[in-house]
């Protein structure tokens, strides 16, 4: 099994605590445990933690709170991993076999599209095309092109929905499409809903689940919910495929930590839960606006305006590569950004804007100053 070097987590593991101003994270400001564990009775529960090996595939506590979130499922459609990545590395490891055919929404979180490959699978990008113009623009799914695209051969589609790097969202009637599409050839669809609830505009993004037999979900505490520090993260699938998961999960990491189950438990109890997605998506509305007027003073800077996740996809214009590009606004400026490149989408960066607001508008007003001094020169 041979892995391509998975570039956007190198250089934020590289860059991300070395620079000034870090503007590449995709998440919110994340939560303290403080935050979480803010009662006596929490905090008597916290301290009394055996710290054992816990249930390896999430306590039964843990699943019946992830599980409530997906209508009609149960303990036994999930699975409880490490993290987002390891959900989806888990999942790929049991579907993906030598010579099968992924279709992968494109431009994407990359980590899916190197696992298949290195597993021996045909990665076929399905592109989200932009269209309209100024305000009317936005980012669009193409059915009929996926339509051409899946074959006999095709063994998943891979969806990002809320959509990292775009911030794009699949309706109602797009999941129902691609479930009929792939039902036609026999093929998983599997959606990476993490960013599902931090929602700039509306309150609540379609879930997969449930439109289709062979539907599969993967999420996580990371972003919607500020808390990626926790890795925890899950799979909503069949319970027979649940079962096959945990089987490769032994292989993995075995278990989560039993700090972490006991944090999420608190994260997702009803009320708690509620709580953190009004906070991810206050911090996306209250931010986001700023971003906007700074795209607008940029000569020549366009971007749609993200239905979800607090990352804005910028088109620039100057004419070089965007890893050069946000290369010399680290080295020179000591912002972080993240280059186009690694979503296979050169001409494009990635602002995050979930930070707290002072930090966040100190670091956008030097990447302007750099950006504009590039401007100036380049004409």
């Amino acid at each position: 099994m041979q892995l391509e070097t998975f570039a956007l987590e190198r250089y934020q593991s590289i860059w991300e605590n070395r620079v000034t101003w870090n503007l590449a994270e995709s998440g919110v400001h994340p939560l303290r445990v403080t935050d979480l564990v803010n009662t006596p009775e929490l905090q008597v529960a916290m301290f009394e933690q055996e710290l054992g090996y816990p249930q390896t595939n999430g306590t039964i506590e843990l699943r019946t709170l992830i599980a409530s979130i997906y209508p009609h499922s149960t303990v036994e459609h999930i699975e409880v991993t490490n993290g987002g990545s390891e959900a989806n590395c888990v999942l790929l490891m049991r579907l993906v076999q030598p010579g099968d055919r992924i279709v992968f929404m494109t431009p994407n979180y990359l980590q899916a599209s190197g696992l298949a490959r290195a597993l021996g699978a045909e990665v076929q990008p399905w592109p989200l095309r932009l269209i309209g113009e100024g305000a009317a623009a936005r980012w669009s799914a193409d059915t009929d092109e996926l339509r051409r695209l899946v074959t006999p051969k095709t063994r998943a589609i891979l969806l990002c929905n809320p959509n990292n790097p775009t911030g794009a969202r699949l309706d109602d009637g797009v999941l129902d499409e691609v479930c009929a599409i792939a039902a036609s050839a026999g093929a998983w669809v599997i959606g990476d809903e993490i960013y599902r609830g931090a929602e700039r505009e509306a309150e609540d993004t379609p879930t997969v689940w449930g439109r289709y037999e062979r539907a599969i979900v993967t999420s996580g505490l990371s972003k919607a919910y500020g808390l990626p520090g926790l890795r925890i993260g899950w799979v909503v699938a069949p319970p027979e495929l649940i079962a096959e998961l945990w089987g490769i999960h032994d292989y993995t990491t075995i278990a989560p930590g039993a700090i972490n189950d006991r944090l999420a438990r608190m994260a997702l109890a009803p009320e708690r839960r509620a709580t953190l997605l009004a906070r991810t998506r206050g911090i996306i509305r209250a931010n986001y606006p700023g971003v906007r007027r700074w795209i607008e003073q940029r000569e020549g800077m366009k971007h749609v305006a993200p239905e979800a996740g607090a990352i804005a996809f910028i088109r620039y214009p100057h004419a070089i590569s965007s890893t050069v590009l946000t290369s010399r606004l680290r080295d020179e400026a000591g912002v972080l950004i993240v280059p186009g490149d690694h979503f296979d989408m050169d001409g494009y960066v990635r602002v995050g804007f979930g930070s707290d607001p002072t930090y966040l508008a100190r670091g956008l007003a030097v990447a302007g100053e750099f950006l504009d001094a590039v401007t100036a020169h380049a004409r």
